[in-house]
């Protein structure tokens, strides 16, 4: 459905929209003062201060910034696991390695992307995790994510279901982007917490 939905609510693609247009706003003051502040909640959560295997992602753009709090999981001692975009949008994994262990890759018809240097663990690497970053534009109040709409993390998340693993699922944006209700589908996976630069908060 390209319109908003039946009961007048928007839709998906018209909430990404939204959502990313007031993320381009952000200045780059704004967004480094974010990423700190992020960084400071998240490695409070006792979900990644037990973790012995995170899997994170590095962030592109206007995303909340994830490289503080990478750095911040590596320099502890947490095995950090970060994605390789494959040709058909699933996600490989590799291990980071500290900031110099980044290279820049272009997909094509996709925007740049920083991703690990080191070794191809497979995709089914994250099964291996204690805790999985996700990024996403949005999450409501029962924990529902909206996500990019590329399809990677719903692969993810079904992976995960379907080997019986039980990492802790949680989603890092900004306050704003914590909202009432958004549009839910079937393959939708709700998340257990959200970090913001003003905090934390758990669902059911």
């Amino acid at each position: 459905m390209t319109g908003t939905e039946a009961d007048g609510q928007p839709t998906k693609r018209e909430l990404r929209r939204g959502l990313l247009a007031v993320r381009s706003g952000l200045t780059a003051d704004d967004a480094q003062e974010a990423a700190a502040a992020l960084a400071e909640h998240a490695l409070e959560l006792t979900e990644l201060a037990g973790a012995r295997t995170v899997a994170a992602y590095v962030s592109v753009g206007s995303e909340p910034g994830t490289r503080a709090l990478l750095d911040a999981l590596h320099a502890r001692g947490t095995r950090v696991l970060l994605p390789v975009l494959l040709p058909d949008n699933d996600l490989d994994w590799a291990a980071y390695e500290g900031p110099g262990s980044l290279v820049r890759v272009r997909h094509q018809g996709k925007i740049e992307l920083l991703e690990p240097s080191g070794a191809r663990l497979g995709p089914q690497a994250v099964l291996t995790a204690d805790a999985v970053l996700l990024p996403g534009l949005a999450v409501d109040e029962r924990g529902a994510r909206l996500g990019r709409g590329g399809g990677s993390y719903d692969r993810v998340l079904a992976r995960l279901e379907r080997s019986g693993a039980d990492p802790a699922l949680v989603v890092l944006l900004y306050d704003r982007e914590v909202v009432a209700h958004l549009p839910v589908e079937a393959h939708d996976h709700p998340v257990h917490a959200v970090v913001t630069p003003s905090g934390v908060r758990r669902f059911r």
